[in-house]
């Protein structure tokens, strides 16, 4: 008997084969500047589909090694990576994954929506690029940080252009230093000490997780001398890995992001660059590169969601059950179209997250400034719990193929665990958002929002225009609660529900502002999250019958 081998298809083009990332682009940059950024984004996806893709499997197939002595005996604490990592790198450089918000071509033909167009860039090459995503994202942020005005001029003109670098030769990516193991997320128990001796600043301390270990640079947090217990004393500096007083102890096994080289490391009186002047208190400060690198991991769910649809849809296409293709079950086209909706609701929240960081950064809005305070806790909350949950769906909808390592379908669910992870879990940034709602009156940009949606929705249907005008309503007693005693056990223990139902409701009037543009995806998928999130119907059989639209 012949063996039966299942074909298997690569996914459609991600750039071509995503209609609501074009239609975003076309609405927010307008036809001119989609067609501007054309040719660069059609570019990268024909890599991705290409050389990145086995760039990807050989990363994840050679995951990185420490090697602390060489031959002689000489401690070297090197981590060696494999040829896909470095060809991830290469392209990561080259493409302007980082650099293009920075270029000033770029700020020329696209202004502050230089940042939406860097979006799109990392929604093609994010979800295959064995989470080199990350260095990126940290490399984005210590830039971001860089840029800051309060910062040395001559530390940012030695290291802001090559991590801004287009050239492979000359980028360098950034590591995030931050978190110690007595502490975590809580950092006023961070114990690494910042002394000034023989004319500049050392470091000394042990970094419990230190993602991209191999980078040139980390960024660190440390309490200078005599600075006072607490976070807000602490100061951001930048540590140069490659020095006598940097030790790696080990690397970490990790569920996930095993091509990503993560490190326990210990600094002994290692020199390091103030960012900042680390006589004054310097949480604010780093908190500039923590917006950054939250709303890139926004990205990174919804552009891991938006990938594995692409695969399942692939996959259901060829595979045939009781006689007929799996693309044609009601059921599974249920399963899929559900999961379309899910990816449509990340892809806004993560679009709109780089749209406002533009506009902060470009023309110092101060609207855009108050409504990314609240909306980058909630855009990396509400995607990354949405996309564990998706990969668990993807996983489940190729059987058993999906259980197997070599297939690469198990990396989609372990490598998402670690979005509502890294950069604070979903209690740490639900407090968050609670604190913005409290101190910085986040809730009222939000509010407009909606309000705006409401409008725009009676234009479309009255049935989602009431849902709208229920959730703000509830959402507007809700934070006018949490407002008179945020420190209320009852409002303390429902933080999370109450972020994540803001991040639902910011969603759904993102997708009804975006269904302006009239196609019939974008309507779709507006009323089906604004039902299934809001009103928590059920929406599969509408769904199975969407499936074509929305995906």
């Amino acid at each position: 008997m012949e063996r039966f081998v299942q074909a298997v298809p690569p996914p459609a083009d991600p750039y071509a084969g995503d209609p609501l990332l074009r239609a975003w682009l076309e609405r927010v940059l307008g036809p001119a500047g989609h067609a501007a950024a054309k040719d660069r984004l059609a570019t990268l996806a024909a890599d991705v589909a290409g050389p990145l893709r086995a760039a990807h499997a050989d990363a994840e197939a050679h995951p990185p090694t420490l090697v602390r002595y060489d031959p002689w005996g000489a401690r070297v604490d090197r981590i060696d990576t494999s040829a896909g990592w470095q060809v991830q790198r290469a392209a990561a450089a080259r493409h302007a994954v980082v650099a293009l918000p920075y270029l000033a071509e770029a700020r020329g033909t696209w202004g502050a929506a230089a940042r939406v167009v860097q979006h799109a860039l990392l929604h093609l090459y994010g979800p295959e690029s064995a989470t080199f995503s990350c260095p990126v994202a940290m490399a984005d942020g210590a830039a971001a940080l860089l840029s800051r005005p309060e910062v040395d001029p001559s530390v940012r003109a030695r290291w802001l252009p090559p991590l801004v670098s287009t050239d492979p030769d000359e980028a360098i990516t950034s590591g995030q230093w931050m978190t110690e193991s007595q502490g975590g997320s809580d950092l006023s128990r961070s114990s690494t000490v910042a002394s000034y001796e023989d004319g500049g600043w050392r470091l000394a301390g042990e970094k419990w997780f230190c993602s991209a270990a191999d980078s040139a640079i980390g960024i660190a947090l440390a309490r200078p001398v005599d600075a006072g217990p607490g976070s807000r004393v602490l100061a951001p500096f930048l540590i140069p890995r490659h020095q006598e007083g940097v030790r790696v102890h080990r690397l970490k096994d990790k569920l996930g992001t095993r091509a990503l080289p993560t490190a326990e490391i210990g600094l002994r009186d290692a020199h390091a660059e103030p960012l900042g002047d680390p006589t004054r208190p310097g949480l604010t400060r780093a908190m500039t590169l923590v917006v950054v690198t939250r709303v890139h991991n926004a990205a990174a769910a919804a552009g891991g969601m938006r990938r594995g649809l692409a695969y399942a849809l692939a996959f259901a296409a060829q595979r045939r059950v009781a006689g007929g293709l799996l693309a044609d079950s009601p059921l599974h086209r249920a399963t899929l179209g559900t999961l379309a909706v899910d990816a449509a609701g990340a892809f806004a929240l993560a679009a709109h997250a780089f749209e406002l960081l533009g506009r902060v950064e470009v023309g110092a809005d101060p609207y855009a400034a108050a409504e990314l305070r609240i909306v980058a806790p909630l855009a990396k909350l509400v995607t990354g719990r949405l996309a564990v949950a998706s990969a668990s769906e993807y996983v489940e909808s190729f059987g058993g193929a999906g259980y197997v390592e070599d297939t690469g379908v198990p990396r989609l669910l372990r490598d998402a665990q670690v979005l509502p992870i890294w950069e604070g879990t979903t209690n740490v940034l639900a407090l968050d958002a609670l604190r913005a709602v409290v101190r910085d009156d986040a809730a009222t940009p939000l509010l407009a929002r909606l309000d705006a949606a409401l409008g725009t929705a009676r234009g479309l249907s009255p049935s989602l225009a009431q849902t709208i005008a229920t959730a703000a309503t509830a959402l507007r007693e809700e934070l006018a609660t949490a407002q008179e005693d945020p420190a209320a056990a009852g409002v303390v223990a429902g933080a999370r529900g109450l972020a994540l139902r803001m991040g639902y409701a910011l969603a759904a009037a993102l997708l009804v502002e975006h269904a302006t543009c009239g196609d019939e995806q974008s309507e779709a998928a507006a009323r089906l999250w604004t039902r299934r999130w809001l009103r928590h119907e059920d929406v599969a059989v509408d769904a199975h019958h969407a499936l074509d639209t929305l995906a």
